[in-house]
């Protein structure tokens, strides 16, 4: 929900840490409403779900497991984390105006913890369905995303990495 003015988990906003007098709640912006304070989450599951958040490999399935080193274990950090409640995408002006085509932080930041996993054998693949004016560079890395995550997470930092492996690959 939008409370004061900041997106943010209502199940963790203690009442104590909002200013006192008046509190203001809204839902997300942004986002079709459904009823007081429920929004519409369709559109954003939808494009969460068009970054194909799973390990795509080619290779034949291992007798027990794909292993990964502790190292490559250790770059998914800060990016599994994400619970998918959209405070970052409703708190991007370029969501707000291109959300029909621009995927947003969230599902960006999904889409690079893939990018960064050493067992998914896509990154091609999915490096290319990136590759639209629109999915990827709207992001004029204003930082509200990363401002407003409730964990803390960073996915300004994230998007700028995949524009980076972007160029990377061009090179």
């Amino acid at each position: 929900m939008n409370i004061d003015g900041h997106n943010q988990l209502a199940c963790t906003c203690a009442i104590d840490d909002v200013e006192s007098g008046d509190v203001t709640i809204y839902p997300l912006p942004h986002m079709e409403v459904i009823k007081d304070l429920v929004v519409d989450f369709t559109h954003f599951w939808a494009q969460y779900e068009s970054i194909q958040p799973w390990l795509r490999t080619e290779s034949a399935d291992p007798a027990k497991e794909r292993r990964q080193s502790v190292e490559d274990r250790e770059k998914l950090d800060g990016l599994y984390e994400c619970i998918l409640c959209a405070c970052c995408s409703t708190s991007c002006p370029s969501y707000w105006w291109n959300g029909d085509r621009y995927l947003g932080p969230a599902a960006l930041l999904q889409s690079y913890r893939w990018l960064a996993d050493s067992r998914d054998e896509a990154s091609g693949e999915r490096l290319d369905e990136l590759e639209d004016p629109f999915k990827l560079y709207r992001c004029h890395t204003i930082m509200n995303c990363t401002n407003t995550c409730p964990k803390g997470l960073n996915p300004a930092k994230a998007i700028a990495e995949i524009k980076k492996l972007q160029v990377e690959r061009k090179l």
